[in-house]
């Protein structure tokens, strides 16, 4: 009996010290795949910044474009217009249509259209052509963003998702911000067809670096999962839409009119108002970061502060829009808070869909392209009827309406059980 107990104690002293010898390296391994998954992160960011660029390009170079392809500036300008119409049929549908097919290759293949997409811009003879390449970026926008929220789901512990989605957020708000006056500048120099070449080693780039580091993210095809339509017969998905949709409505009926807003209001001259809308970028960028530290505090609170927030730089751009200094800064508050709103909806989607991310994210894609383009048109009716004060008190009161929907979908959140 003494024998047997001193081999069990042996034996128990041996596991103990192989536990502890063992613990450094299963540390490491953990610590390997962490590192993997966030380089997989900042893959995917560059992949975001491409994406953003190639979208808002034609914006800067539209009077070029119209030239060399015999067209009025009105049909250049409808190269942003199908790629967002695109962009929606493909977030409704790319969850049900890429069922069973591993996330990974998805990702790989969309960022290859993303490249065929920039060689078939720069290369178009003619308009259609042109606009074939403009829809190939709008599948890719669908595409990816429809899947961002799912895939940093696989890629990072959930404790920093909002982090991992901050980042992604802060790409598209880089991107955003140089994207014009890059497009501008090429263009000066190596013509409207090189500054969307530019776009082509970019995604090759981009292409290698997730190949190099996105993992295996195998797709179930038995698994009966939600479409992104499928997921609106959720009452909380209902809720959610229509806060995110007045979020964005209210947002780009005011963000779409800065420029004639600073030039007439404000009777800034070209380089203030440069200097202004540099501001709004870096304020974007700052912005994701801190809402990526916000959200993991308080999702809800959140989601219902920011809108408030920007109803009220609106109604102070109303009152104080004639004076420089006041202006800039609210309109640098503005790009933090807009900017940095995003991160917030995209980890509503991680946790309120946490095993439908896709189509959640796919419906989420869907109502902000709309909403971007019912705001920015209703603005533009509002702006030429009745001026800037108009668009943006109008603005503001879709807004706190924005932010009243949020507040229930934080409560009907916790009567699920959701955080």
């Amino acid at each position: 009996m003494v024998d047997s107990w001193s081999c069990i104690q042996n034996r128990s002293t041996d596991l103990a010290q192989t536990a502890i010898l063992d613990r450094p390296a299963v540390q490491s391994g953990e610590q390997a795949d962490a590192r993997a998954g966030w380089s997989a992160v900042f893959a995917l960011t560059l992949c975001v910044s491409t994406l953003i660029a190639s979208e808002f390009m034609p914006v800067s170079i539209l009077s070029p474009i119209a030239a060399d392809l015999h067209l009025t500036e009105g049909m250049a300008g409808q190269a942003i217009s199908i790629s967002g119409l695109f962009a929606v049929l493909t977030s409704l549908s790319i969850a049900t249509l890429s069922r069973g097919i591993d996330r990974r290759v998805l990702l790989l293949g969309l960022t290859l259209l993303m490249l065929v997409s920039g060689l078939t811009v720069a290369l178009a003879p003619n308009y259609l052509v042109f606009m074939i390449g403009r829809a190939l970026i709008g599948v890719v926008i669908g595409g990816f963003w429809s899947m961002s929220a799912a895939t940093v789901m696989r890629l990072v512990p959930e404790d920093q998702v909002p982090r991992a989605l901050g980042l992604l957020n802060g790409g598209n708000a880089l991107a955003t911000t140089i994207a014009a006056p890059l497009g501008s500048f090429l263009g000066q120099y190596i013509g409207w067809r090189g500054a969307f070449f530019v776009v082509v080693p970019l995604a090759a780039i981009t292409f290698v670096w997730q190949w190099l580091t996105l993992p295996a993210m195998p797709s179930d095809r038995t698994a009966r999962t939600a479409s992104a339509l499928g997921v609106l017969r959720r009452p909380i998905a209902r809720i959610g839409a229509l806060a995110v949709a007045l979020l964005f409505a209210g947002q780009f009926a005011l963000f779409t009119y800065v420029r004639p807003f600073l030039e007439g209001a404000t009777q800034l001259g070209v380089p203030a108002l440069s200097l202004v809308l540099l501001l709004m970028g870096a304020g974007g960028l700052f912005g994701t970061w801190l809402f990526g530290r916000f959200v993991a505090r308080s999702l809800s609170a959140t989601l219902i502060l920011a809108p408030i927030a920007l109803a009220l730089i609106a109604s102070g751009l109303v009152a104080l829009g004639s004076f420089a200094l006041p202006t800039a800064v609210l309109l640098t508050l503005w790009g933090v808070v807009g900017t940095g709103a995003p991160v917030a909806w995209w980890t509503w989607v991680a946790r309120r869909f946490p095993d439908d991310a896709e189509a959640g994210g796919g419906l989420l894609v869907a109502v902000v392209q709309l909403a971007i383009t019912l705001g920015a048109a209703g603005g533009g009716m509002l702006f030429d009827a009745g001026g800037y004060r108009a668009t943006f008190l109008t603005s503001a009161a879709l807004l706190v309406a924005g932010a009243i929907f949020a507040a229930v979908d934080a409560r009907a959140a916790s009567a699920e059980g959701h955080r």
